[in-house]
């Protein structure tokens, strides 16, 4: 067993250990971890979906000071809210996708009778010529009510920042914090997706699909590839110690020959290993 310590069998070795373990530790735990969160939303729509609106007070309180950020516990619950909106406080998502086509999301500041300032994700618009920003129609004035979903800010991982071209403020992912970055008034965590019908709407952003998806799936993949990784170690070193026996046997002569030579009383010798036949020599 001295050849497993050679160079390139221990970076084979370790090489396939590695793999496994993170079948184990990192690949199969991440998609589980998709899995449960794509139970959480669909379970989470769904009781939205059977749950009449409540004022959003109810689930989300002011405060005496700055407003606490909705939990996930409260997401896509159906709210309503009574104020007015600030039209001169407003920014548009841009490299939307809706329906498989590209689209602009127009966020708009809303002040509550409560006194603090939320953002609405009035919906979508589609581009127009060039995927330039079209004209679109302005957020009501005076005293509205709104039923809107309570939805978590979303994060740019590229971490771009804002921008202000075709004379709109121009972000990059609907987030309550560059909205209020851009119109320099504080605006609450979170953010409302209004639904249709509403005062100010305009395209009505769905809900996101609510099938299980493949992601248990791929995780049990993950656990059997690392599986069959160890099995496959195991099968390769036992080929090896095939190949490295001598081909007359463990009494066969230093030459190998014991075949040609004949057993005991004239009988023909063992023949050769099919395995060493079959996949020659060692490539180590």
């Amino acid at each position: 067993m001295r050849f497993l310590f050679k160079p390139a069998w221990l970076a084979f070795i370790v090489g396939v250990v590695a793999f496994a373990v993170a079948c184990y530790t990192l690949l199969a735990p991440w998609q589980f971890r998709r899995n449960a969160e794509r139970e959480r939303d669909n379970a989470a729509i769904a009781t939205s979906q059977a749950t009449a609106p409540v004022p959003l007070a109810q689930l989300v309180p002011a405060g005496p000071g700055a407003a606490p950020a909705p939990t996930q516990a409260v997401e896509w619950r159906r709210v309503t809210v009574h104020g007015h909106y600030l039209p001169a406080d407003e920014a548009v998502v841009r490299l939307r996708s809706i329906l498989s086509d590209p689209a602009y999301e127009v966020l708009t500041a809303f002040r509550t009778d409560d006194g603090r300032t939320v953002a609405v994700d009035r919906g979508y618009i589609r581009p127009v010529e060039n995927n330039a920003l079209p004209a679109y129609p302005p957020a009501p004035d005076g005293e509205v009510t709104l039923t809107a979903r309570i939805r978590l800010d979303e994060i740019d991982r590229k971490q771009r920042p804002p921008m202000f071209t075709d004379g709109h403020h121009q972000l990059y992912s609907v987030d309550s914090h560059l909205l209020s970055a851009v119109i320099g008034k504080p605006v609450a965590p979170g953010y409302l997706a209004l639904l249709s019908g509403q005062p100010g709407a305009l395209g009505e952003v769905p809900l996101p699909d609510t099938d299980a998806g493949p992601f248990l799936s791929y995780a049990w993949q993950w656990l059997t590839f690392g599986v069959m990784a160890l099995f496959g170690l195991g099968y390769f070193i036992r080929l090896e110690i095939l190949q490295r026996r001598p081909e007359g046997g463990a009494g066969g002569g230093d030459d190998g020959d014991g075949a040609e030579d004949g057993g005991p009383e004239g009988e023909p010798g063992p023949g050769p290993d099919p395995m060493l036949e079959r996949y020659g020599k060692s490539r180590f």
